[in-house]
């Protein structure tokens, strides 16, 4: 029977690897279980992001373990429920595995989806707004640079996934101290920033982004929100659209405490467009 009501989920950030294969795998676990609650209504499912901690794919070897992970993603497309996936700053290194074997359509930039009339633009985050500028440099000419990204597959993995696993617990750290320091600051927020410097470029009516790890839906203007997913490390939240509105969700705990003035709120307060 066809499903005409749009029910469309949106997750991200599960860095799943992270910190050690013990507490993955609880993550990996409650993941899979919500991935199994939603398959009964989900029109369409969007991961944003940083599934993995890290992920690179050599041309005949991928990263062990996540086989309860592949099996649901697989269960679910076999059920002819699409699912989208956006790499984020953790895992862009994939080349191929997700469309050859699961059939899992993977972006590297921001796309823009219309979604039961609504204009969606969906991207992780990394390196958008202003600021970050470290980071826009290593990801232009080092992260997707073919050149460096052929050096890194020919070390063998056992090197380079310990040296890349040593970086990317780094980054994590660094954005968790971000991620304090900015909490809900309208000033600082960068991809709330971006937000808005996009709005008053085009009609967008949900902006979703992961990437911050912090779960909040925020008015821009009386038709547009910015939406960020938050995480499956702290929040274990996501997005749902019903065809009407999006709403932010968390599976299998209350909302936490941090988020009740921005998450599933229409904020009336206006912003300010910021200069480019």
């Amino acid at each position: 029977m066809e499903k005409l009501t749009p029910r469309v989920y949106f997750a991200s950030d599960m860095h799943l690897g992270a910190p050690n294969r013990e507490a993955s795998l609880l993550r990996e676990k409650k993941f899979v279980r919500w991935l199994d609650q939603i398959k009964s209504d989900a029109t369409a499912v969007y991961i944003v992001g940083d599934l993995f901690d890290f992920w690179f794919e050599y041309k005949t070897v991928v990263p062990r373990g996540y086989v309860r992970l592949f099996g649901k993603l697989a269960e679910l497309r076999d059920q002819d429920i699409p699912i989208y996936f956006l790499t984020g700053n953790h895992d862009l290194w994939m080349f191929g595995y997700f469309e050859e074997e699961l059939n899992i359509p993977v972006y590297h930039q921001s796309i823009i989806r219309e979604i039961g009339g609504k204009r969606f633009f969906i991207a992780h985050g990394d390196g958008l707004g202003p600021g970050d500028t470290k980071y826009k440099w290593l990801k232009k000419y080092f992260f997707t640079n073919r050149l460096c990204q052929w050096l890194l597959g020919a070390i063998h993995p056992n090197w380079a996934i310990g040296v890349a696993n040593y970086f990317s617990h780094k980054s994590r750290l660094s954005n968790e101290e971000y991620e304090e320091k900015s909490a809900y600051d309208e000033e600082t927020e960068r991809l709330l920033q971006y937000a808005l410097r996009k709005r008053a470029q085009q009609q967008v009516d949900y902006f979703i982004f992961g990437h911050r790890h912090l779960p909040m839906k925020k008015q821009l203007s009386p038709d547009s929100y910015y939406v960020n997913l938050g995480d499956w490390i702290k929040h274990f939240s996501y997005a749902l659209f019903n065809g009407e509105d999006i709403e932010l969700h968390f599976f299998e705990r209350e909302q936490p405490p941090m988020c009740p003035s921005h998450a599933n709120t229409d904020d009336r307060n206006e912003f300010s467009t910021p200069a480019s």
